[in-house]
């Protein structure tokens, strides 16, 4: 009962520093506890901020989304408004280049003067100044038909212009030499001062400073009023002295005469160079304007880009952030489930020391009986004690005694050995007492008396020894049942506490296995916890990203090769759908309405498709016909060819053919000729001579392939000599039974060969005349024959 006292006892001290160390442990879980729930409370507020600043990263993108989509829609605008410029611009380029507007003879001479055969032409003068818009009206209506004058460097390349006009009949013009025309200038004093007065409309035009005098000439006389009331009065004061226009166009002429009405331009001639420089400047600020929008458009895209690169960095710091608030949620109660678990530990510990402090009452009162029975025992083993003691001190009187005995015997050892000494001396005294006895015999009789009274008395003493041995053979007999009483219990106290100590070995390994079970049980409930908002989570992600609930997913699952990969995959497509921008909301209405406009379009371009079809079939028809045409034509052209040049040269031969007989209206034509006494050689190698002669026979062939009514040749002998030219003539000779010729000639062979000779003369300056002789009816009244 002592050693289980005792071991209620230790385990009751055990228990109680378990609950202190318990106590210590939930109190240093419950400062670690609430460090994470601060920590926590940091990382929500944190969260929070996160989720502001995210809202604030998603207003900046979408700002910058719209900023861009206006950008775009700006760069689109201005798009639009460069190209209809440039459309109109190049429309009244056009015009202006083919001088739309002018006259036939300006466009005439322009154009000879674009082609090199006019020299010393600048232009009309409707193309040599710049005026404001708004004097454009007066200015046109000031310069009249003279817009339409051309200036020139001389005379003599206005006379050369005249002359060419003549000789196409193309009309008649105005020229200005740049060097005779001279300046004529209004000298009215106090003009400016005259209400309504605008400039003098020299003044009001702008030109290169050569053409100043020819505009000082056309508008120096020409003042430009606001409107006809105040030119009237103006016109009134300085007596009709000059021309007076407004700026809607009104004219008062020198002397008094009006004309007006609705604004003539002139077919718009000045009025679209003034649109056309205007239009030249506005598309260069517009250029300029989509420069910097599209500058803007870049900008306002990068700026996007970032604004979705900050977004998802501030996202991915956000799920930082929530991955965080989780795991200290998780830890919060894993801290608290811990705490549970503890304090459940420490009631269970309470419990058990209850139950110990129950035992130890238990205890107590068995050992209270226990300690009643040791008393009682104790009382009878006092007793026995006592009776031992007395025994003890009668045994401690037999040992006294024994030792004394004991110190008798040794003395009375001693004394025997004394006395055997004794004996021997006396032996040897008896010895030398027989020899005395002899002497003495009435000593001898004394000492044996003596000596037997001595053996008496040492065999009592040995009884009495024997005596005390086998009573202290008896107490030593109870002690030895008694020491195994004591052994016994011992033995079975030890039994108890290894018992105690394997159940409080169990007991602590059951704790510590129920410990771990319940934190994992814990780590489980917090797993599945996390998995269950992480499901929650994937599953509200993928329904706000994709609206695909878990089965639609599910039917739609693909197996991962690669995780990383797949990752990456993902990272690609986000970039590539943020960089698909804004969702627009109107693209269904858009979509029908760019639908069917797709479906027109797409019926138009069938038909265009099989229109097309249609035209390629007819072309590869005609294409067809004409090669089969090309082909009999060339052949015939090729023989034709062959037999003039032999006629024509006196010899030779020559031939057409085809660098690329597999592509006949595409390849190259060579002409290979072979004069008289010459090598073969290519139309290229020959001299200037011969190949005017060679084009000369090949003119011809054509005329006999296909004989036309009447040709014109001008000049087609020039480079021929003498005796080449003689031939050319007599072989248009011999061809005029089909084809009347029409030569322009200086050659003296082909005027002789001529019916008829027209010549042109100029006996008075300015005045030509045509003379006309017929060699036939000369040669009947000269009776000249062959």
């Amino acid at each position: 009962l002592a050693a289980a006292a005792q071991e209620l006892l230790d385990r009751d001290t055990a228990l109680k520093g378990q609950i202190q160390e318990n106590a210590a442990r939930v109190e240093e879980i419950g400062r670690d506890a609430a460090a994470k729930e601060a920590e926590l409370a940091r990382a929500r507020e944190q969260a929070a901020g996160l989720e502001n600043e995210l809202g604030g990263y998603r207003l900046r993108r979408e700002g910058r989304e719209r900023r861009a989509t206006a950008a775009a829609d700006e760069v689109s605008r201005l798009t639009m408004e460069e190209n209809n410029l440039q459309s109109r611009i190049r429309m009244l380029s056009e015009m202006e280049k083919m001088y739309e507007g002018y006259s036939k003879a300006v466009k005439v001479v322009m154009q000879a003067a674009g082609r090199g055969q006019l020299g010393g032409v600048h232009g009309p003068v409707a193309g040599l100044l710049r005026v404001e818009e708004r004097y454009t009206v007066a200015i046109e209506t000031a310069l009249g038909g003279a817009m339409q004058h051309i200036v020139v460097d001389r005379a003599e390349d206005g006379r050369a212009a005249i002359e060419y006009l003549k000789r196409r009949d193309a009309g008649r013009a105005t020229f200005l030499p740049v060097e005779d025309i001279r300046p004529s200038a209004l000298r009215e004093q106090g003009l400016e001062r005259e209400e309504g007065f605008v400039g003098v409309a020299s003044a009001l035009i702008s030109c290169e400073g050569r053409y100043r005098d020819i505009f000082e000439n056309l508008l120096g006389r020409v003042v430009v009023c606001e409107e006809l009331g105040a030119a009237i009065a103006m016109a009134r004061r300085h007596g009709h002295r000059f021309r007076i226009v407004t700026l809607d166009g009104q004219v008062l002429n020198p002397g008094g005469s009006m004309t007006g009405g609705s604004a003539s331009r002139s077919a718009g001639i000045l009025s679209r160079a003034g649109e056309l420089g205007r239009l030249r400047e506005q598309s260069s600020g517009l250029r300029e304007s989509l420069r910097r929008a599209q500058d803007g458009l870049r900008e306002a895209r990068r700026q996007l880009a970032d604004a979705a690169a900050e977004l998802e960095r501030a996202q991915e710091r956000k799920r930082a952030q929530d991955d965080l608030v989780l795991r200290l949620e998780g830890e919060c109660g894993q801290g608290r489930i811990l705490l549970e678990t503890l304090g459940a530990q420490e009631r269970t510990w309470r419990a058990e020391l209850e139950a110990i402090a129950r035992r130890s009452a238990q205890v107590e009162a068995d050992t209270a009986a226990a300690r009643a029975q040791i008393r009682t025992l104790e009382g009878r083993a006092e007793a026995t004690r006592q009776e031992s003691a007395g025994k003890e001190s009668g045994q401690e009187d037999f040992r006294a005694r024994q030792e004394a005995l004991r110190a008798a015997i040794a003395e009375r050892a001693a004394q025997l050995a004394a006395l055997e000494a004794e004996e021997s001396a006396t032996r040897q005294a008896l010895f030398e007492l027989r020899a005395m006895a002899e002497s003495i015999s009435g000593d001898r009789e004394a000492r044996l008396a003596q000596l037997q009274e001595y053996e008496g008395r040492n065999e009592s003493l040995r009884g009495q020894i024997g005596d005390a041995e086998r009573a202290l053979a008896a107490l030593r007999g109870r002690l030895d049942s008694q020491r195994e009483s004591v052994e016994t219990l011992g033995r079975e106290k030890l039994e108890l506490e290894g018992l105690r100590t394997q159940a409080d070995k169990a007991a602590r390994e059951k704790n510590e296995e129920l410990l771990r079970m319940e934190r994992e049980c814990s780590l489980l409930e917090q797993k599945k916890t996390q998995a269950n908002m992480e499901e929650k989570q994937l599953l509200d992600k993928l329904w706000d990203n994709y609206e695909l609930s878990y089965d639609g997913a599910q039917a739609q699952r693909q197996e991962l090769e690669s995780v990383p990969r797949t990752a990456r995959r993902i990272g690609e497509l986000k970039r590539q759908i943020a960089g698909l921008g804004p969702v627009n909301v109107g693209a269904i209405e858009e979509f029908d309405r760019v639908n069917e406009r797709y479906e027109y379009l797409t019926s138009q371009r069938d038909d265009v498709l099989k229109a097309k079809g249609e035209l390629e079939e007819i072309i590869s028809g005609i294409t067809a016909e004409m090669e089969k045409i090309f082909a009999v034509q060339l052949g015939r052209i090729g023989e034709a060819f062959s037999t003039t040049f032999r006629e024509l040269f006196g010899g030779g031969k020559a031939t057409i053919e085809l660098s690329d007989p597999k592509d006949l209206l595409g390849c190259d034509i060579e002409i290979r000729v072979q004069p008289p006494g010459k090598a073969l050689k290519v139309l290229t190698l020959l001299s200037g001579g011969e190949k005017a002669f060679v084009a000369i026979a090949l003119y011809f062939a054509f005329l006999k392939v296909r004989p036309t009514p009447f040709v014109v040749m001008d000049e087609i002998e020039a480079a021929l000599d003498e005796s080449n030219v003689v031939r050319f003539a007599r072989y248009m000779r011999s061809m005029t039974d089909r084809t009347q010729f029409i030569a322009i000639t200086h050659r003296r062979g082909t005027m002789e060969e001529a019916d008829v000779l027209y010549g042109v003369t100029m006996q008075e300056k300015g005045v030509s005349r045509i003379l006309t002789i017929n060699l036939n009816d000369v040669e009947r009244e000269l009776g000249i024959t062959e």
